[in-house]
């Protein structure tokens, strides 16, 4: 296997060196090369467990690779998107759960917009834990739980889907709608505390068994602190704050910047199983022999040489794709400019193509190499699976964003990104 992935490596140039590739980011990237051998060897370990095997979790976290976003000012790497988006896709190029799970842990930079005593109770013990330190469900979603004003808080309570991580994770944000003292409805983030909310076992699904994206519920009220609490219409203000409140690089990314390192980390995942995938079909093609045709090695075929020759050239191409735009937003961030949303919608568009061009070329391996890859203990079916879930994010499906981009190219008002999964403005706060 591990000559198959130097040989992966070795054919063509590197990626080249970006300039805003750090010495830091560069050190944890090589340090989870070394892991993923181990990530792939205990995939299946966390597929059963619906979770990342603690083996995993506890390299990972000794790598650096859940604080990677995270301020200095709290012990994290506060990394850029080149850097975060290397990363991820090593991390995946191991198990996909796991590139998942990383970016989980530095996607909640919402919880830094909070005031300081939530910010500090939060992240004062990120460096002593293993995993993500927190994670959140239905915060951003069109169903979301309830909470009710109190003395020195609020109540909740509710249901929420996808938290992502809550395993590994000691706190956790939820959306809330609730009542405004001025009449109408609000939409507000609560972070919890762990013990307060009851994960349930539900995340039965066909990939990324191991990101324990199961869904979270508090059934007896829960008591939330006020510092705790977020009205998410101040959530743009306290975002653009945030930029000038932390130390670090990561800390200088403008809203839209954010938006689109979640969506680059999602097909850096991608990118990570594809490259995964393509260097376990090396492997395999140069050790089977063919089923029905008369060659020694399934090497040796033609077909086999040329899917192995299109994966490359997709992959490639592919990478191209996310390291160009993670440099784009590392390169505004560095110059304090916001992204405008035309830039937003090219970056992103381009990136879901790049995404589902892998799925395809992933399942192109799969049928190329047959039926020896259904094993669960082959990584590529679980590739297969692990990429087909990760493209139903809605931040990623292709269908949807060709859509928003489409109407811009043709002079068309454009929607705004994830229009359809955040609440109106204009119809909360209203009597």
């Amino acid at each position: 296997m591990e000559a198959a992935i130097k040989q992966v490596q070795g054919t063509a140039a590197e990626p080249f060196e970006s300039p805003w590739s750090t010495t830091v980011g560069r050190s944890i990237r090589d340090k989870v090369v070394d892991l993923v051998p181990m990530l792939r060897e205990t995939a299946l370990e966390g597929e059963k467990l619906g979770a990342l095997a603690p083996e995993a979790v506890k390299a990972l976290s000794e790598a650096g690779v859940f604080r990677l976003t995270l301020p200095s000012d709290f012990g994290g790497l506060a990394l850029g998107a080149r850097d975060t988006v290397e990363i991820i896709t090593e991390v995946s190029r191991g198990d996909g759960a796991a590139g998942w799970t990383a970016f989980v842990a530095g996607g909640l930079r919402n919880m830094l917009t909070f005031p300081d005593q939530a910010v500090k109770e939060i992240f004062s013990d990120v460096a002593n834990w293993h995993g993500p330190i927190a994670a959140g469900a239905s915060i951003f979603a069109t169903k979301v739980g309830e909470a009710r004003k109190v003395d020195g808080g609020y109540m909740v309570s509710g249901f929420w889907h996808f938290g992502s991580g809550c395993k590994h994770a000691k706190w956790l944000g939820v959306g809330c709608d609730y009542d405004l003292p001025s009449g109408g409805k609000g939409r507000g983030m609560a972070i919890l505390e762990r013990d307060q909310v009851e994960i349930i076992d539900n995340w039965h699904v066909m990939g990324l068994k191991a990101s324990s994206s199961n869904s979270l519920t508090v059934k007896a009220e829960a008591f939330c602190p006020e510092h705790r609490f977020m009205d998410m219409m101040e959530f743009p203000q306290r975002m653009d704050e945030a930029r000038y409140r932390y130390s670090g690089f990561a800390s200088k990314f403008d809203g839209r910047g954010l938006m689109l390192l979640t969506n680059l980390s999602v097909i850096a995942i991608v990118l990570g199983m594809a490259k995964g995938t393509l260097e376990v079909f090396i492997d395999m093609a140069k050790k089977q022999k063919p089923f029905n045709l008369p060659y020694e090695r399934v090497a040796d075929m033609a077909s086999t040489q040329v899917a192995a020759a299109k994966a490359h050239g997709a992959i490639r191409a592919s990478e191209a794709v996310v390291l160009a735009s993670a440099d784009l937003l590392d390169q505004y961030a560095s110059e304090g400019r916001e992204i405008p949303a035309d830039v937003e919608q090219s970056v992103v568009m381009e990136a879901v193509w790049a995404g589902h061009a892998l799925d395809d070329v992933v399942g192109m391996l799969q049928r190329t190499i047959g039926s020896a890859t259904a094993w669960e203990t082959n990584p590529i079916q679980r590739f297969a699976r692990d990429i087909r879930v990760a493209l139903l994010h809605g931040a990623i499906r292709l269908e949807p964003m060709a859509e928003i981009y489409g109407r811009h190219l043709l002079g068309v008002e454009p929607f705004p990104m994830f229009g359809g999964g955040l609440p109106d403005p204009t119809a909360i706060h209203k009597p």
